[in-house]
């Protein structure tokens, strides 16, 4: 039988048995997702905040400017844009192997193999016909690898998939930083107004302790009473240094966030005349998934790992190689640029299947089924985290809503409890400790009061994050 034949026959034998391995990988079975809720309990609104810009949804100057700020400086930030680069790159490499590469090549032949008339193979490693002759080569050759299965295409859809899900990572690293910067300042604001009621109790402090010492000199009071009234006193004043500490702390957590050495932050209105939103809209739950970004990321995520099993399936078929060429070709270096004698042109071609490979093929198949059934699963859970975010600060606002107004109140007959304690004391009709108890009372409820003010903006940026917004 003719060698040629043989080859033929070989050939086609190494395609049979690859295709046949390859029809014998199981598809993977993908569960569907769990579907979603038409709308989220207690809302039917089918406008959402998550739509609003940052600049539009904060209406405090200071506050926009300290975001506007942190989006500009913001090293995670700048790590993320980076890692997009990674990704476009990676794109670049994989989109580059659908096309034929050219190399400038120049190879000699060994003096051995030409005293012996045997050479080690042409530009290519083709040991047949004349061209075993030649000894010398300059020139040109190109290699292209025909997708006949799809593998390079997979690797380039799972590739360009990777690449947006980093530009959704950006997304999603801008929404955190503009709500955690939003969270920080609100929490500076809380602070504020809590140092400003603990001082304003300590005057008043100070002016009950005046008044038991002139009473203790008058005989109406004992010492013990003084001592109750400085004990509170001094337990207030520590109060004003631990939210001293608090602010130092929350003001240098801000400027990192915004990239830059710890400094005063510059802040607006008190926490108590922030304006809140009229309207509160959480819009339809399936529109998560345009507007979050950790979602979008993840599907993105998802759609890679399909394509990279696909890609790794299509590893077990047989791929075909040409290899044109196209130069100068001579049996002597002086005569190596004689033309027309010394020109070549010529087309290698290859056809490579797997046959000993099937155990690594296998086992890369099976990373990546399980890479994707990981992926679908991360995907249902961001999901599933997203619903229950948008759920509970919705629950949120609303709560801590109804529990201000109810602070409010307290705050404000509890403060008139002190007025009322004072005169009854001074009139000789209440004891000291019920002025001190009243006193106490009064502070707690307005730190109570300050810190249900500051939860509701707390929950309105939760609320805001949890339904995409941020990032625009």
């Amino acid at each position: 039988m003719p060698v040629q034949q043989i080859l033929i026959k070989s050939i086609y034998g190494l395609i049979f048995l690859a295709i046949v391995s390859s029809c014998k990988i199981t598809e993977p079975q993908i569960p569907s997702l769990t579907p979603m809720p038409s709308a989220f309990e207690g809302s039917t609104d089918s406008v959402s905040i998550g739509d609003i810009s940052w600049q539009d949804f904060f209406s405090d100057p200071y506050l926009v400017a300290l975001i506007d700020t942190g989006i500009n400086h913001n090293l995670d930030l700048k790590s993320a844009v980076q890692r997009i680069e990674i990704a476009r790159t990676e794109y670049d490499i994989r989109q580059g192997a659908l096309l034929p590469s050219l190399d400038a090549r120049f190879r000699a032949r060994s003096g051995e193999a030409l005293r012996n008339n045997v050479l080690r193979g042409t530009i290519n490693g083709d040991q047949n016909g004349d061209a075993q002759r030649e000894n010398y080569f300059l020139g040109f050759q190109s290699t292209w690898e025909a997708d006949l299965w799809g593998k390079l295409r997979s690797r380039r859809e799972a590739a360009y998939a990777r690449f947006l899900a980093t530009e959704k990572g950006k997304h999603l690293v801008t929404t955190a930083l503009v709500a955690e910067i939003a969270r920080l300042y609100y929490e500076l604001l809380g602070l504020d107004y809590e140092l400003e009621t603990i001082r304003k109790n300590i005057a008043l402090q100070e002016v009950g302790q005046e008044v038991i010492q002139i009473q203790k000199l008058g005989g109406r009071a004992t010492e013990l009473a003084v001592q109750q009234f400085q004990a509170q006193l001094l337990g207030t004043r520590s109060l004003q240094y631990e939210r001293q500490q608090r602010i130092v702390e929350v003001e240098n957590q801000l400027n990192l966030l915004l990239g830059r050495y710890p400094q005063p932050i510059e802040r607006g209105d008190s926490i108590l005349n922030q304006r809140l939103p009229e309207f509160v809209e959480a819009g339809i739950p399936s529109n998560l998934i345009r507007r979050r970004p950790d979602i979008q990321q993840a599907e993105l995520v998802l759609t890679a790992a399909r394509a990279d099993v696909d890609a790794a399936k299509a590893a077990f078929l047989p791929s075909l190689t040409l290899t044109p060429y196209l130069g100068f070709q001579t049996q002597s270096f002086p005569s190596l640029f004689t033309t027309p004698e010394s020109l070549i042109l010529g087309m290698l071609g290859g056809v490579t299947a797997p046959i000993f490979q099937q155990r690594q093929l296998k086992a890369d198949y099976s990373r990546m089924v399980a890479q994707n059934f990981q992926a679908f699963y991360n995907y249902q859970q961001s999901i599933l985290t997203g619903y229950q975010e948008v759920l509970t600060s919705l629950q949120r606002v609303e709560n801590f809503k109804q529990a201000y107004e109810l602070r409010e109140q307290e705050a404000q007959v509890l403060l008139n409890a002190v007025s009322t304690s004072n005169d009854l004391f001074a009139a000789g009709y209440a004891t000291y400790l019920e002025v001190i108890t009243a006193q106490e009372r009064v502070l707690e409820a307005e730190l109570n009061m300050i810190n249900t003010r500051k939860e509701i903006f707390l929950a309105l940026t939760s609320l805001y994050q949890a339904l995409g917004g941020g990032w625009q």
